[in-house]
């Protein structure tokens, strides 16, 4: 039976040892195969290569130092030779158990909240679209009228008739727009109608039924700052992307791109949104549609932590209306109004009427406009304090009692005429367009 070994380094060498087999007697010769590989874990033990190396003393009877190193590079050199073929052999003969032992593979692995958040991205995205706006454009040499695009954003799909929402900013001034759907495909759109006070647009596309998935809405009136929330868009572009943020911020007002009008109640978030995400959806943590992104706080363009997204309660009514008559039909007093800081100049607190066309509701009622005297004097109109006994101190204030009321309904203004109060009943009325 040989005798234990000592160590593992080669004799004579102190700066890069060789392996060799060492022990305080003369070097024996070893007849007992080496266990390159074995199973612990199977019950049968067995044994997937061996290596068979007879050690022999050398025949010189003087240990000479150069016989020893050749003899323990020769060493080396078997055992990787070995080793290479025993492996070789395990992974093309041997069965499967004894293969995937000697292959390890890391499992890639996430957390609960991570795939929460891969679940919710793959099953929205086919919800979200592309939108490419497309404006009419002559060309200055040839006179031919071109298509050029103009600007883009997101939107999703609403329903399975095809109809897609979006910001109405994305498709302002387009002479054509374009869809382009998760499975890359492309379509024509077709503007149903749109509603620049709100900033949303409805459009359409004959798109095959089993092509639309609809996004499942939710409500916005329960939210909470600090519940998680998800954006997906395509920002500058780029193919259905994911950012995820908080709340920061509920009952927001923002002005209408278009118009200037509030937007009440809109949700802040710290999600990127970016240049490309506008119209697209706002989800919570269900995967449910809680509002639609539409703009952003930043002095550069980009990101800088603070979004706004109009809830999605305001964007269903709308949405309902454009769909089932193609407009919304919302109550106007018909004044124009003057701007907020040149009625602070005067003093007094509320909205000064510049402007009451003898057609519109207003002038009907008997409001009386800014004007001018014979003398070129600046007369001024009734300055508008109250509607229905809610204080108005701004423009912002008319337009968010009004956003409460119906076509037809009849509402008691209270102005400032003069140096006294007056109570007018005003029957108002839709938008000479809308008519």
């Amino acid at each position: 039976m040989a005798a234990p070994y000592s160590s593992l380094i080669c004799p004579h060498s102190s700066s890069s040892p060789t392996l060799s087999l060492s022990k305080t007697s003369p070097k024996p010769s070893l007849s007992k195969p080496l266990l390159l590989y074995t199973n612990p874990n199977n019950n049968n033990n067995r044994i997937t290569s061996l290596l068979s190396a007879s050690l022999r003393t050398p025949s010189s009877p003087h240990n000479d130092p150069l016989a020893d190193q050749r003899t323990c590079a020769a060493l080396d050199s078997l055992l990787v030779l070995c080793a290479s073929a025993a492996l070789s052999f395990t992974l093309f003969v041997a069965d499967a158990d004894l293969a995937s032992a000697l292959v390890v593979g890391t499992p890639r692995k996430l957390q609960s909240d991570e795939l929460a958040t891969v679940r919710l991205f793959q099953d929205n995205t086919p919800s979200v679209v592309y939108i490419t706006n497309l404006a009419a454009r002559q060309d200055v040499f040839t006179l031919d009228v071109l298509e050029v695009p103009q600007g883009s954003g997101s939107g999703f799909v609403w329903d399975k008739e095809g109809h897609i929402v979006t910001n109405y900013h994305v498709i302002r001034g387009a002479s054509d727009v374009k869809v382009t759907l998760g499975d890359q495909t492309t379509y024509d759109a077709k503007i149903v109608g749109y509603d620049q006070d709100k900033d949303v647009a409805v459009l359409h596309v004959d798109a095959p039924r089993n092509k639309l998935r609809p996004i499942p809405v939710g409500v916005s009136a329960d939210l909470l700052v600090g519940q998680k929330v998800y954006a997906i868009g395509n920002p500058f572009g780029l193919d259905h992307t994911l950012t995820t943020g908080v709340i920061s911020g509920l009952r927001r007002e923002i002005s209408s791109a278009a118009t200037g009008r509030p937007i009440q109640d809109v949700i802040q978030t710290d999600a990127a949104i970016n240049p490309g995400n506008s119209g697209g959806p706002l989800l919570d943590s269900s995967g449910n549609l809680i509002g639609i992104n539409t703009a952003i706080y930043s002095p550069s363009g980009a990101s800088s932590g603070v979004g706004f997204s109009i809830p999605v309660d305001t964007v269903g009514g709308i949405v309902d209306q454009l769909v089932k008559f193609g407009k919304v039909t919302r109550p106007i007093l018909g004044i124009k109004f003057a701007p907020d800081q040149s009625v602070e100049q005067l003093g007094v607190s509320g909205v000064l009427v510049l402007d009451a066309p003898p057609n519109g509701p207003a002038g009907k009622a008997g409001l009386l406009p800014t004007k001018r005297d014979a003398y070129g004097r600046l007369i001024l109109g009734d300055i508008i304090t109250s509607v229905n006994g809610k204080k108005v101190t701004n423009g912002s204030d008319l337009y968010r009692i009004l956003d409460q009321c119906k076509v037809g309904e009849k509402v008691i203004v209270e102005v400032l005429r003069g140096d006294h109060i007056e109570k007018i009943p005003v029957l108002l009325e839709p938008k000479p367009n809308e008519s």
